[in-house]
């Protein structure tokens, strides 16, 4: 077995010389890596996303009110103002609202889209879209052109981001 003393041979001091070989080999391995890697994980289409300014809601007395929510056996629970509805209910019961709107107005000829009655709908943020996706269906069937969300804005925030 081979030692190296070092020149002169006679001075018992250490070597104290690090060795960066390894270490820069590891920075180059990982810089390569990163170089690859993030323009793979970053696939985005350019898109210019709206500002959306906040619009206080007008509500008219014709515009129906729903709250949807999700009981604890994970079951869909909409209310209609304050009555829960089935899914049935729901649109048997907008159907009849609708029809006794235009019926109303003196029929369909007599009304503009912006006549026609909106529906709009609270979600709890702990409910599955499941829940709030069949009741804008059910909505939608019954003929409602106008679906919209009710929303609570950040405090003192006049734009929101979609």
């Amino acid at each position: 077995m081979a030692m190296s003393v070092g020149p002169g041979g006679g001075d018992d001091k250490p070597l104290s010389d690090i060795n960066t070989t390894p270490l820069v080999d590891v920075m180059l391995v990982l810089l390569i890596i990163f170089l690859i890697a993030v323009p793979v994980v970053v696939q985005t289409v350019e898109l210019q996303l709206p500002k959306v300014a906040f619009e206080p809601t007008t509500t008219k007395p014709e515009n129906v009110s729903l709250s949807v929510n999700s009981a604890s056996d994970g079951s869909c629970q909409v209310f209609w103002n304050m009555t829960k509805v089935n899914s049935d209910d729901l649109l048997n019961r907008a159907v009849a609202k609708l029809e006794a709107d235009i019926k109303k107005a003196g029929g369909v000829e007599n009304m503009t889209p912006e006549d026609l009655p909106e529906v709009h709908i609270r979600g709890d943020i702990n409910t599955p879209y499941r829940c709030i996706g069949g009741t804008i269906y059910t909505m939608q069937r019954a003929g409602f052109p106008k679906v919209g969300f009710i929303s609570e804005p950040e405090p003192g925030s006049t734009t929101q981001r979609l």
